[in-house]
């Protein structure tokens, strides 16, 4: 065979097999980047959920979380990584093992994280995990620390009603 005919086979099988294991990186949370998501869900309902991956609680609640996210698809779920920016490739580790990639994902960008979480709340000092549900008018309802999936089904019923 040669070359020239081996070559589309060999790209195609390449290819495939890089776009089976690629998941795109989280998205660079920057300044501004809150105010983004806001305008690109206005009028919808969601969930943000702030995590790390030195959080040993929120690596706990990665299960549920996916679990949530296959069983309520109509719930929009974005998760923002609160690492530092040299911790992407950790972090996309733990998205892809928990199933989580399909969905919005951000990452700080910023080294100045003080910065970024009071952008995000200015009443927040930065405990994790840290969850918000917001509703369709953007009333949002900001919940730390871990919550099991009574917490989060009483959450979602007041944001999708």
């Amino acid at each position: 065979m040669t070359l020239k005919k081996l070559f589309p086979s060999l790209a195609f099988i390449l290819l495939t097999t890089f776009n089976i294991q690629a998941h795109a990186a989280p998205a660079a949370f920057a300044s501004g980047s809150y105010r983004q998501i806001l305008a690109n869900n206005a009028n919808k309902p969601f969930m943000l959920v702030v995590w790390s991956i030195n959080c040993p609680s929120c690596l706990k609640d990665m299960e549920l979380l996916s679990s949530i996210h296959k069983t309520k698809p109509e719930l929009k779920m974005i998760m923002l990584a609160a690492d530092e920016p040299s911790t992407t490739e950790q972090i996309q580790q733990i998205l892809e093992k928990n199933q989580l990639t399909e969905i919005e994902n951000w990452a700080y960008a910023d080294d100045n994280t003080q910065k970024l979480q009071f952008e995000i709340d200015p009443k927040w000092y930065g405990e994790l995990p840290r969850t918000y549900f917001f509703d369709k008018a953007h009333q949002r309802t900001g919940v730390s620390g871990v919550l099991s999936k009574e917490d989060y089904d009483e959450m979602f019923a007041k944001i999708l009603k």
